[in-house]
């Protein structure tokens, strides 16, 4: 049996996969704020390119990936799919347990599966320059080594607690050339306002987003990249499962679970969107989206149209949401810190196609202990979440040999800082307050 199984570059998917036209019942479409009627890709344009907004709104189910982006890609793709052989004997489990190794990319996670494509982009229609939010930095991180593969600056707003928590995250994307600032910061009007009033604020992505839009919307050399929940961010991501798919025929293997963790839904959309038309046709899969219960969106959260950052300058997009006033507790997985949840997964969910779970913080960083002592890789905060699904999976019955495919959506090497506190006993865990949950779903735009 082999550890790990390896497709050739030219093996590796020439095409994304869109999942939008095979979702039961569809999806709606985004709003303007304004008029409250569909928005079409012309106020679009603004912020984004018209490359990405042909793929945001398409209804094409394969769409070609460039010769320039595949190029970038054999950098580190295909990526490994690997047997958890360690961890079953570890768990004593008959179930198998595989993985997609996403942590090999440049930055170490799954975010330049969709910077690349981004950055290339915006630099076939003369963007100079880029702003993004980022959470956690892994996005930050993606989006500059893409820019700096097409010679386009970038300037990314760090929400501050990760900004303070993860200094070489900042390390990473200044040596790919991006600047950084704290989120919220002084260089936007809405960064100034809400300084104001919360001055000692954590942050939030809804916040950062915000004033990466403001930065965007005020000059003219510059576009906005975002780095998930948009539908052509997760139709970038399908590449994950896509190769997952043909790895898993090499091992004369099928998932009958696959699970992701979910902040926004990008990785998970990456892992599970190849699956769902076997889905469709019959195939026995249990879908699990993973969220932590200090940000539970689709546990918690309410399907309804809501902005997708906290100054109200995003369309509105048809999600599960905790409200765009919703500010999170710190918790260190800084990539799953977010308000809403994907269209794409929001529907998948309201299908009862996806199964939402929401897990602890420690409960995480315990699973990604075992995970780091017996497969050797320390993961990401992020991916924890995965992992500890991935547990309860396979011991739910010990001796039900069924497959279990997970996305080890990132490493967690730049996040030592945050095992530390694990183990000095400094992180808890945080369920958000149903009435604070409450207050924040009451501010939903009426529509």
């Amino acid at each position: 049996m082999n550890k790990k199984i390896v497709l050739r570059d030219d093996e590796m998917p020439r095409q994304w996969y869109n999942i939008a036209p095979d979702i039961p019942n569809g999806l709606k479409p985004p709003l303007d704020p304004e008029t409250n009627e569909p928005m079409g890709p012309e106020k679009l344009s603004a912020v984004f390119p018209m490359g990405l907004l042909e793929q945001e709104m398409s209804g094409e189910r394969f769409i070609d990936i460039p010769e320039e982006v595949q190029e970038i890609y054999k950098i580190w793709r295909p990526s490994p799919l690997v047997r958890a052989t360690n961890l079953e004997k570890a768990l004593g489990t008959k179930a198998k347990i595989f993985f997609k190794n996403e942590g090999v990319s440049p930055v170490g996670s799954h975010k330049p599966n969709s910077a690349v494509p981004q950055a290339y982009y915006n630099m076939k229609e003369g963007v100079k320059r880029l702003s993004t939010e980022t959470g956690a930095g892994q996005w930050g991180s993606a989006l500059a080594f893409a820019t700096s593969k097409f010679g386009i600056e970038c300037k990314v707003y760090m929400v501050r607690v990760s900004f303070d928590q993860k200094p070489y995250r900042k390390s990473m994307m200044q040596m790919y050339g991006a600047s950084i600032v704290a989120s919220p910061s002084k260089e936007t009007n809405i960064g100034r306002k809400i300084l104001a009033e919360h001055p000692d604020t954590p942050g939030s992505l809804g916040i950062a987003i915000s004033e990466a839009l403001e930065d965007a919307a005020t000059r003219d050399d510059t576009k906005y990249a975002l780095g998930s929940v948009l539908n052509h961010v997760c139709m970038h991501q399908s590449i994950i499962g896509l190769e997952a798919k043909k790895q898993m025929e090499i091992a004369a293997e099928y998932p009958d679970v696959i699970i992701g963790c979910c902040g926004g839904g990008s990785n998970f959309a990456g892992i599970a969107a190849a699956f769902v038309p076997d889905y469709l046709e019959g195939k026995k899969i249990r879908f699990v989206g993973v969220e932590p219960a200090s940000c539970p969106s689709l546990t918690m959260g309410k399907l309804a149209y809501d902005f997708g950052d906290v100054a109200q300058m995003t369309p509105l997009l048809y999600m599960y949401t905790l409200g765009h006033d919703f500010i999170p507790p710190g918790i260190h997985a800084g990539g799953l810190r977010y308000h809403g949840m994907s269209p794409m997964l929001s529907a998948l969910v309201r299908e009862n196609i996806v199964h939402p779970m929401k897990v602890h913080q420690l409960e995480c960083f315990e699973a990604g202990a075992l995970f780091a002592r017996t497969e050797g890789i320390i993961p990401a905060p992020e991916t924890c979440h995965a992992i500890r699904a991935a547990i309860t999976e396979a011991t739910r019955d010990l001796n039900d040999p069924k497959t279990i495919l997970f996305n080890f959506s990132g490493h967690g090497l730049i996040d030592m800082a945050s095992y530390d506190k694990f183990y000095a006993g400094e992180l808890h865990d945080y369920d958000y307050p149903e009435e604070d949950i409450a207050k924040s779903i009451a501010n939903l735009p009426k529509v």
